[in-house]
């Protein structure tokens, strides 16, 4: 995957049609969609434990919208737990903003945008990686 798209806890919170920032969120989404058609690899992905902050059941019928989306879920082994236990200890940040922090580091990508509502956190979050920060 050349490009990937991970979204935070705000961003997924969006992703439910009556969030205030929910057509913001599908103008961003949607641009990823129309880079696929374009044939570019590119892709959404969510950390576990944004999605645990989130409170995205895939099960419940409330999310069935996102459901939808074909975001993928980026997981949460020993490697990543001790490099996002890392990146909270030193940046305060909250264990699942830790996470996209260690996502980020460790995409297959070449190309790393983050939908957020905290683009100061990503940014430190992300240590060296270089990424593209969207404010939602």
């Amino acid at each position: 995957m050349s490009h990937l798209v991970v979204l935070d806890s705000e961003a997924v919170a969006a992703l439910r049609p009556e969030h205030a920032k929910h057509r913001r969120l599908l103008s961003h989404i949607q641009v990823v969609a129309q880079r696929k058609a374009r044939g570019q690899q590119t892709g959404l992905v969510v950390p576990l434990a944004v999605r645990v902050e989130a409170c995205w059941d895939r099960s419940m019928p409330q999310w069935a919208f996102a459901n939808q989306m074909r975001i993928a879920d980026a997981a949460l082994d020993a490697s990543l737990a001790n490099l996002g236990a890392g990146i909270r200890a030193s940046t305060g940040v909250s264990v699942a903003d830790a996470h996209v922090g260690a996502a980020v580091r460790s995409l297959p990508a070449t190309r790393v945008t983050v939908l957020t509502s905290d683009p100061a956190d990503m940014r430190k979050v992300a240590g060296d990686q270089p990424i593209t920060v969207v404010p939602l």
